[in-house]
């Protein structure tokens, strides 16, 4: 789990690295990240994942260092190296083990960290797919292993040091000092000079070299080689040859050196506390403090979910008896459950959502990924990362949202020539926003390219025999742009792995109107376009209108309702044989839905007066459903159809309503669709 999350962060921060390259806060982050996913790997022994971390890691190494640039080809290498990190967790988390990486890759992450200039050491190409147990002559410098503190270094910006009291436990260690029985002793700790102050001979035996002192700090900080004994934090010290082309580190006289010496001792990193205060020299407090978070299966979520939506329906059933029954403490109870319903369902809610961060996490890489495939310059701008919504919306929006900002890359940015021949900076930019309103998500993906053509979408859309010229001409720029979500719809000439088959875009628009939602287009040709998403909060209650069609009750979603007005036949007028009525000066399609919801006999009566227009809006356009009755707003639990009825189109579940009957749930995309072909 934990590496799961750590390998999401790295993603979005290489892509960020790219375009901050000279960032060494964002260089040490990137670094840390491997080499914690390495030493985690290295305590379990998978040396296939140790392997390629190991060389990404020494790659990081020689960018904090200054030693080589960043580059588009060198980002090509680490992010194929991150990609096969994924893939390898991935195996791990499905219990599986991992494939070793390519070869050919960890060659040339080898040959990325070296300096650029020099050549790579003897023995790099073909190298084995483990570190070594012991370290190497050429391991990286010793800033390179420690990971949690940093302090600048005159020769590389944000290298790591430890403090004082840590070094001189690890200065024991190496020379055997300390107390009986393989812990540090406290005494021996004070009577040592600061490493900064200690002055020893040239010719003193004391001297270590870079190879050990990385290796205790890998012990220090619980990071050995790969199968390293783990048990009751104790480390070996390695046995290493002292390196003449290395500086040596700084000496100190061994403490207590009329103490036995131990074989190995307990290396241990004292809490931030006890650091705050060897350095300030004043004793803090410690604040105990538990845990606030707990990881729950979301199985769990969903049958509270569940609980409380069966909650929910018994609220509105009481609801509906207390308006029979007046009494005024039956009341008062009523309105008492009312209230603490509706709170526990929010809470429960609550608990669902997760930020669409999860969702947009991904979309910089594609970007940059695309971008580079077509010869492109494109910003990505994230908005609203943070907005909350019910998971199971998180899960489904990513394919929709993958095939949108595809599209904007494709269709939407122009290559860098033409956008400087039309007096447009050569960088396009995309921006992806979420942003709550009410109880909806409102999501857009916008761009500043050249933006859609309505007449070439006319000519396509008659070419491709979807309509014929009178009625693409008749069609306003609005409604051409819904045109783009029509299967087998495609404006592109060449076929390519991108776009250009007519698919993609309808699936778009399927998989929002199945999570009850609406999809607008709006463009201006040579300035850009924006595609608006609108779906629910969550998917799990719904608010709905309740209407009266013949004798069936049905449930009309809240959220695609624009307006209702009072029906007169007499207002009706007919245009090319449909029916439609003026509603400021727009001519509105009608659709009498007892015609085909309501029984054969209801069908044969003719309602020249009363009834209601609902107007709704579908796929950006509206049409008025004439209905019966109207019975008032209320919130509604779906439930699945059964078997007969399941995939039924027009029908998006059912539901129990406040008097007790089941009430089916219309999906108005659906229902306009199969009413509109005789169905």
């Amino acid at each position: 789990m934990e590496a799961g999350e750590i390998i999401e962060q790295l993603g979005e921060q290489l892509v960020e690295l790219e375009s901050r390259p000279q960032d060494a806060d964002l260089l040490n982050a990137v670094f840390r990240g491997y080499h914690t996913i390495k030493g985690g790997a290295g305590f379990l022994g998978i040396e296939a994942l140790v392997a390629v971390c190991h060389r990404t890691e020494d790659v990081f190494n020689v960018l904090r260092q200054g030693e080589r640039v960043i580059d588009a080809g060198l980002m090509d290498v680490v992010l194929n190296a991150h990609d096969v990190v994924t893939s390898m967790v991935d195996s791990i988390a499905q219990g599986m083990e991992p494939e070793p990486a390519d070869q050919a890759l960890l060659d040339r992450l080898t040959e990325l960290a070296v300096p650029a200039g020099d050549t790579a050491p003897e023995g790099a190409e073909g190298g084995g797919a483990t570190p070594p147990q012991t370290p190497a002559p050429e391991a990286p410098p010793v800033e390179a292993q420690v990971a949690d503190k940093a302090e600048p270094d005159p020769q590389a910006a944000g290298d790591d040091t430890m403090e004082e009291d840590e070094f001189e436990a690890l200065l024991d260690q190496l020379h055997g000092s300390g107390a009986p029985g393989g812990a540090p002793d406290p005494q021996a700790r004070e009577a040592a000079p600061a490493p900064a102050a200690a002055e020893t001979s040239p010719a003193s035996s004391d001297e270590i070299t870079d190879e050990e002192f990385e290796a205790l700090l890998d012990q220090l900080h619980g990071k050995g080689a790969p199968g390293a004994s783990a048990s009751a934090g104790q480390a070996q010290v390695p046995a290493a040859q002292p390196d003449p082309r290395t500086e040596p580190a700084p000496k100190a006289e061994p403490a207590a050196a009329s103490e036995p010496k131990p074989d190995s001792i307990k290396v241990t990193t004292p809490p931030p506390g006890q650091r705050d205060e060897a350095r300030t020299g004043q004793k803090k407090t410690a604040v105990p403090q538990g845990e606030t978070t707990v990881r729950v299966d979301t199985s769990r979520l969903d049958d509270i979910m569940n609980l409380v939506g069966e909650l929910v329906l018994v609220r509105n059933r009481l609801t509906t008896l207390e308006s029979v029954h007046a009494d005024e403490h039956i009341s008062m109870a009523v309105d008492n459950l009312d209230l603490v319903t509706s709170d526990l369902q929010m809470a429960v809610m609550k608990t669902r959502m997760q930020p669409i961060k999860k969702v947009f996490g991904r979309f910089p890489r594609v970007v940059r990924d695309l971008a580079r495939n077509m010869n492109k310059e494109i910003t990505l701008k994230l908005v609203g990362e943070d907005t909350d919504l019910d998971k199971n919306l998180v899960e489904a929006l990513s394919d929709p949202l993958v095939h949108l900002v595809r599209n904007a890359v494709d269709h939407g940015i122009e290559l860098p020539e033409v956008r400087e021949k039309a007096g447009k900076p050569r960088n396009g930019t995309i921006v992806l926003s979420a942003q709550q309103e009410g109880d909806h998500i409102l999501l857009t993906i916008s761009d500043d390219g050249a933006g859609m053509d309505a007449e070439k979408i006319r000519r396509s859309a008659v070419e491709k025999g979807m309509m014929d010229m009178e009625a693409a001409r008749r069609l306003s720029d609005h409604e051409c742009y819904q045109l783009i979500f029509m299967a087998g719809f495609s404006t592109k000439t060449e076929i390519s792995d991108v776009s250009g088959r007519g698919v993609g875009m309808d699936v778009v628009k399927t998989k929002i109107n199945q999570l009850n939602g609406t999809l607008d287009v709006e463009s201006e040709l040579g300035k850009g376009s924006k595609i608006i998403i609108k779906v629910p909060l969550t998917l799990a209650i719904m608010p709905t209108l309740m209407i009266k069609v013949g004798e069936q009750v049905f449930a009309l979603p809240l959220g695609s309702i624009s307006e209702i007005f009072h029906f007169d036949q007499a207002d009706t007028k007919y245009i090319d044989g449909k029916e439609v009525i003026l509603i400021r000066d727009v001519a509105l399609p009608l659709y009498h839905l007892r015609k085909w919801l309501a029984r054969p006999g209801a069908c044969q009566e003719d309602m020249t007066g009363g009834g209601h227009i609902v107007v709704v809006k579908v796929g950006g356009k509206q049409v008025g459903f004439v209905v019966d009755k109207l019975l008032g707003q209320e919130e509604v639990v779906i439930k699945p159809l059964g078997a007969l009825l399941t995939g039924t189109r027009g029908m998006a579940g059912a539901t129990i309503t406040g008097d007790g009957r089941i009430s089916l749930i219309l999906d108005v995309p659906g229902l306009l669709q199969s009413y509109a072909s005789g169905m």
